[in-house]
C-alpha cells in the first residue's frame, strides 16, 4: 500500500484512459501526457496500460508501506526520498517517503510504482475523469492505494518534449466555414490559466464569425477546437464533454504538448491537408 502524505493541488489516477465509450456519453479521459505514461511503466517494468500517479505542478508526496520500484517522469520536478534529492528509478524502502515537488519546467508529472495502482477499474479503466465523476477520486491526504505484483520487464520508453513554443496540426471541420478568413493559422496564442485536463483555453486575436445564432449540441472529439462566443479557441483535452454547442471550426492532430503547456506558452497552429 501507499499512503498519501501530501496530495498536491490535483493528483489523479491514470492509466490509457478509457476510449469507446463516447456514445454512451462517457470521454476518454486517461493520462494528458501518454507520452510520459508509458516511459513511467517502461522504467519500472510494467505494461504500458498500467495505471499510475499524474501531478499537477506542485507534485504531491507518498509513503510506501512496503519496498517498491518507482520512476517520475513527464514535468521536471525535485525528487526528494526521505528528505534527499535523487532523480532515476528509485528503489524505496519500506516506511520511506517520496516527495515529488514543484515543476519546474512543464506541468504535469507521472509517478509509476512497480506492479501499477491496483484501484478498481471502471469500464475497463483505472483513470479518474474530472468532469463526468468516474473512476477513482483525486488523491487526498491520508488516502491509501494498493499496488500490485511488481514485474521485471524493464525498458527506458520513449522520451517526451517539453516546448515553451507549442505547433499544433490541425484538420479543418466541421464548423469552418461559420469563421472569416484564417485567423486561426496567421494568430499566435498564449495558453490561458483557465486550462484544465477538460481543455486548454487560448488567449489572442478572437475568431470572428461569419454565422450567427447558435447550434444544437453536436458530438465532439479529442483535439476538438471550440470557439465560444469571445471567439478564444478552445482546445478539448481527455476530459472533454462528449457533446457542445459552439461551433468547432477544426481538430488537432496531437494534443500531448498540450499536457506540459504551462500558462503563457505560445500556440501556433497549421493546417493539415
Amino acid at each position: 500500500m501507499i499512503t498519501v502524505v501530501r496530495a498536491g493541488p490535483l493528483t489523479t489516477i491514470q492509466d490509457q484512459g478509457r476510449p469507446g465509450y463516447a456514445h454512451l456519453g462517457v470521454p476518454r479521459s486517461g493520462a494528458l501526457d501518454q507520452r510520459a505514461l508509458r516511459r513511467a511503466n517502461a522504467l519500472v517494468g510494467n505494461p504500458a496500460a498500467a495505471a499510475v500517479l499524474e501531478t499537477t505542478l506542485l507534485g504531491c508526496a507518498l509513503r510506501f508501506e512496503q519496498p517498491a520500484r518507482i520512476a517520475v517522469t513527464g514535468a521536471a520536478a525535485d525528487i526528494k526520498v526521505d528528505n534527499l534529492v535523487t532523480a532515476g528509478v528509485l528503489e524505496v524502502g519500506a516506511g520511506s517517503v517520496v516527495d515529488v515537488g514543484r515543476a519546474t519546467r512543464g506541468v504535469r508529472s507521472y509517478v509509476a510504482v512497480g506492479g501499477g495502482i491496483e484501484v478498481e477499474p471502471v469500464l475497463g479503466s483505472r483513470s479518474t475523469d474530472t468532469l463526468s465523476g468516474l473512476g477513482p477520486p483525486k488523491l487526498a491526504n491520508g488516502m491509501m492505494l494498493p499496488i500490485g505484483t511488481a514485474q521485471s520487464n524493464l525498458t527506458t520508453g520513449e522520451v517526451g518534449d517539453i516546448a515553451d513554443q507549442i505547433d499544433l496540426g490541425v484538420w479543418l471541420g466541421p464548423r469552418d466555414d461559420w469563421f472569416s478568413g484564417r485567423a486561426l493559422f496567421e494568430t499566435e496564442y498564449q495558453v490561458s490559466p483557465l486550462s484544465n485536463r477538460v481543455g486548454c483555453r487560448l488567449t489572442g486575436t478572437p475568431l470572428t464569425r461569419l454565422t450567427e445564432g447558435e447550434l444544437p449540441s453536436e458530438g465532439v472529439v479529442l483535439g476538438a477546437i471550440q470557439v465560444p462566443a469571445d471567439g478564444q479557441p478552445l482546445i478539448f483535452l481527455a476530459d472533454h464533454p462528449t457533446t457542445g454547442g459552439y461551433p468547432v471550426i477544426g481538430v488537432v492532430d496531437d494534443v500531448t504538448p498540450l499536457a506540459q503547456a504551462r500558462p503563457g506558452s505560445t500556440v501556433r497552429f497549421r493546417e493539415l491537408r
